[in-house]
């Protein structure tokens, strides 16, 4: 598997290439959103990691362009912006992940393996697990081949739990990704998100509470 850093500072740059590499990947590296776009578009890399705070072009660009010409690369986000708007943004424009910097390198490693081990279908902007297939580019989800009508908070809340299927995905997690470190961590807005979802779904998408751990879904 060949990954690709777009990231200008040097030094996250050689650190995240290093343990990449230790992992076995191959990796390429990129210090400019010019160079970066490049290397994404040339169809040689699996998976990118892409910081925002890039020169030359910027991340959001890079990534809208990725989008546009390359819908079935995934794009994880690793950057020092973690408000709401740039997150809901940037998958909005297609990341299947987002990291805040400072980071923990063996959540970003394990986030990168399950991307690259469940990751996007060959055969387009589509996440698998179990029963459910989702469609990331028209937003649509699909549990045993029937459509579910989904609001964009409750799609954004499956994709995440898709992507990491079969692992528990706290509740606090949740809070942070899919609604932002913002937002009040007392409120019962998981569970009510949670509820919809499984009413909306039905049998077929196993989404299973964890006691005092979280959330998961079925990977088959």
């Amino acid at each position: 598997m060949r990954i690709l850093v777009i990231e200008d500072e040097a030094r996250i740059l050689s650190f995240v290439a290093r343990a990449l590499e230790a992992e076995g990947y191959t990796v390429a590296a990129a210090h400019d959103g010019r160079e970066g776009l490049r290397l994404a578009l040339n169809g040689s890399c699996d998976l990118v990691v892409l910081d925002l705070l890039i020169p030359a072009i910027d991340g959001l660009s890079v990534l809208r362009r990725i989008n546009h010409e390359r819908p079935q690369l995934p794009v994880l986000i690793l950057s020092a912006r973690s408000d709401l708007q740039t997150k809901l943004r940037s998958f909005d424009l297609g990341a299947i992940d987002y990291i805040a910097k400072p980071f923990a390198l063996d959540e970003l490693l394990a986030r990168v393996r399950a991307q690259l081990r469940r990751g996007i279908a060959d055969d387009g902007n589509l996440v698998r697990a179990g029963a459910i297939v989702l469609d990331v580019a028209r937003r649509h989800a699909h549990v045993d081949g029937v459509l579910a009508v989904l609001s964009d908070r409750e799609f954004r809340v499956l994709h995440h739990l898709a992507v990491h299927a079969g692992e528990v995905v706290s509740r606090e997690r949740l809070l942070a990704e899919v609604w932002g470190y913002d937002f009040d961590p007392r409120s019962n807005v998981v569970e009510v998100c949670m509820r919809r979802l499984r009413q909306k779904l039905g049998e077929g998408a196993a989404i299973e509470t964890v006691r005092n751990a979280g959330y998961r879904l079925a990977a088959a």
